[in-house]
């Protein structure tokens, strides 16, 4: 038997961060989820770009997120780097504090509680993340930096931006 499964939304811009959880991955637990999870973001969201499973490429998600005005984009198969921001996300925060054991699906809603009254907040206005410098060497490729004057949390990164 599977336990909790941790979704996790990040904004590619100012690392906002919203973890929820779900009993299972299917349309019936996900959607209400999902749909929640969309409304906590500070601003409109304009784009959701999710990996290729399934439980994301439906026509119930698709609904939901045309009702809401959101472009919709999925991830090519076998890339694992076009989720690499929430991807490494989900070990250096949600991993870091939720564990890797297992914990019983009853438990999904009293855990969306935790996420959305203790822990979200937690990560947006507590948790610093590194925002990327790009520079262009002198051949002409662009690297990112990551300088340590550009650490700041996702809500400061939200108050820096016009």
């Amino acid at each position: 038997m599977q336990g909790v499964y941790h979704i996790n939304a990040v904004d590619e811009v100012t690392q906002w961060e919203i973890v929820a959880s779900v009993e299972r991955i299917s349309e019936a637990y996900l959607v209400p989820v999902l749909e929640t999870t969309l409304l906590q973001f500070p601003f409109v969201v304009r784009g959701f770009h999710s990996d290729n499973g399934s439980e994301f490429v439906n026509r119930i998600v698709a609904q939901l997120l045309n009702k809401m005005l959101i472009r919709f984009t999925k991830s090519r198969p076998r890339h694992t780097n076009d989720n690499g921001l929430v991807e490494s996300k989900n070990g250096s925060v949600v991993r870091k504090q939720l564990g890797y054991a297992y914990i019983p699906q009853s438990c999904a809603e009293r855990i969306n509680v935790f996420n959305e009254d203790f822990f979200n907040p937690y990560i947006n206005f507590h948790h610093p993340c590194f925002f990327p410098v790009p520079i262009i060497d002198p051949k002409g490729k662009i690297r990112k930096t990551y300088p340590y004057e550009e650490v700041m949390t996702p809500y400061g990164k939200l108050k820096s931006l016009s």
